[in-house]
């Protein structure tokens, strides 16, 4: 069993990209602990809710096998964030699993570790990845070496299980 984070905006998280995985992983054996911005009640965009386990500033990638970034339009929160970004580059320095979902690969881009990985993600978000060096694919979901990216919440199923996948490799 591993532990894996997912972080989500405190405001209008998506939804879908966020539980459909959450419920893949946990039904493979893994441990999810949440963060956000900040500790206490999130709000996604279609009306859910979810108590957050900690801040992004508490958190210390070392304790987790992966990190996940659940998008949605809060999750521009973190685009330009260095905490976030400081958590994106420790995770690719020591092999963590990191998936990206919706518009939340332009975070993972912006925090310099997608150049010359293939990616998937909203069609928002393809100018910016192409710019940071990210080659796009017409997949719906890409798995590249340990790195997971989806387009949006249609696509939440199999983004959750191939992150599942990228975790065992």
């Amino acid at each position: 069993m591993a532990k894996i984070l997912m972080i989500i905006a405190p405001d209008k998280y998506q939804d879908k990209e966020f539980e459909v995985p959450k419920k893949i992983i946990e039904e493979a054996g893994h441990q999810v602990e949440v963060a956000s911005m900040y500790k206490g009640l999130a709000k996604g965009k279609l009306g859910g809710s979810y108590q957050v386990d900690l801040s992004i500033r508490e958190v210390v990638v070392d304790n987790y096998a992966g990190i996940l970034f659940v998008g949605g339009p809060g999750a521009a929160i973190y685009l330009e964030n260095s905490d976030a970004h400081h958590i994106v580059r420790i995770a690719a320095e020591t092999n963590k699993a990191i998936g990206a979902i919706c518009m939340a690969p332009s975070i993972l881009a912006n925090a310099g570790v997608l150049s010359g990985y293939k990616v998937s993600a909203f069609p928002s978000e393809e100018q910016n990845l192409r710019n940071k060096g990210a080659e796009i694919m017409s997949s719906d979901v890409t798995l590249d070496r340990k790195i997971v990216t989806g387009s949006g919440p249609y696509a939440a199923r199999e983004f959750g299980f191939r992150f599942v996948e990228a975790i065992n490799k």
